[in-house]
């Protein structure tokens, strides 16, 4: 069973790579060095398009099969709605309203005179952009994980409703243990035994939604492949509703070591104030840069180990970066665990912090 489970997460990470070992392999053909940089960025980067696999039609040329995702884009009072499919992967201009937008490398910038895009002296795109409200793929794979969450939780409700409390099967016995670790092992003694109940559901909302997206940004194929987790975007919002619930809920104790530390000479105390002030902006930045970073950095190494075979041009590299890539996804599954944990765990500190009565 340990055999056929290790042969399955094996074709796995080769099938998730497969549009990335057709890009690098006609290159090579091409006898020019395989730069892994682009693939890998365009891989931990969002997308207007969900790409499933690339096919190489007779005349040899590589066409990307991918999934278009509906653009939302508002300038100038107007709002335009299309298919990503109008873009053509990038190669073609649309017009909406006497607007000209182009795609380059999935943003979408106004068309300069030349129907492109214009650079400064350091290389930079100067083109102005319309508001973008387009359902990305991070986008639409958060949303397929909130609705699997409220599905769980929906079916693990009426099992309740149901069987009232009998011993749980099936997917309540699954969920159970998990929702129990966090309320034992992380909220009640964190937080305390009269403050915890009510940010229950946060935690196990931010728990859960972490854990979810981090397992589907593992999973190769449709609907999986989304760096959610590893989006900077999605982990400041994360991290935002964390600042603003410890916040909020901050009592009079908390706000007094802030603005008015106990103890602390008269002359010292500006500098505490500034000090933890910083400090109150620190946490959640920190908060956001670990699940970013952890999350992007098993991204990319797998897809750097993957990419050794075409950088030496040999074979006989393979079945090293085959089996560390192999191993680094199954870290990551651990990995996916690991962070939500971590988040949760650091978030009930922080509002345990602010709601602790003084000693």
């Amino acid at each position: 069973m340990r055999l056929i489970n290790s042969l399955l997460l094996l074709s796995l990470s080769l099938f998730s790579v497969m549009p990335t070992l057709n890009a690098a392999e006609k290159e090579a053909d091409n006898d020019e060095t395989f730069d892994p940089t682009p693939m890998i960025m365009h891989h931990v980067m969002d997308s207007h398009e969900w790409h499933l696999w690339d096919v190489e039609d007779e005349t040899g040329e590589v066409k990307e099969v991918t999934i278009p995702l509906p653009i939302i884009l508002y300038h100038a009072g107007n709002l335009e709605f299309f298919m990503s499919s109008a873009f053509d992967h990038g190669r073609a201009n649309v017009t909406k309203n006497g607007a000209e937008f182009t795609m380059y490398h999935d943003k979408i910038y106004f068309a300069d005179e030349n129907g492109g895009v214009t650079y400064n002296e350091d290389g930079e795109v100067v083109n102005d952009r319309p508001y973008d409200l387009s359902l990305t793929k991070n986008v639409v794979s958060m949303l397929m994980a909130s609705a699997l969450l409220l599905f769980l939780f929906i079916k693990v409700g009426q099992s309740y409703s149901k069987n009232g409390m009998k011993a749980p099967r099936g997917l309540t016995s699954f969920l159970e243990p998990l929702v129990v670790f966090v309320r034992d092992d992380i909220a009640r003694p964190i937080i305390g035994e009269h403050q915890y109940e009510r940010f229950i559901p946060f935690l196990l909302t931010a728990f859960f939604f972490i854990w979810i997206n981090n397992l589907l940004g593992l999973v190769p194929f449709f609907p999986g492949g989304a760096n959610v987790t590893g989006n900077i975007s999605v982990t400041l919002v994360l991290a935002a509703f964390t600042f603003v619930i410890t916040n909020i809920n901050g009592n009079k104790h908390y706000w007094q070591h802030i603005f008015a530390m106990p103890g602390v000479p008269i002359f010292v105390l500006p500098i505490m104030i500034i000090v933890e002030l910083v400090g109150l902006i620190v946490k959640p930045v920190a908060l956001l840069i670990r699940l970013f970073a952890n999350i992007t950095a098993g991204h990319i190494i797998i897809l750097s180990l993957i990419s050794l075979i075409f950088i030496f041009k040999t074979i006989w590299i393979s079945p090293v970066s085959v089996a560390f890539g192999l191993f680094m996804n199954v870290l990551e599954l651990l990995v996916a665990a690991l962070q939500a944990y971590i988040f949760t765990l650091l978030s009930a500190l922080f509002i345990g912090g602010a709601v602790a009565e003084e000693h």
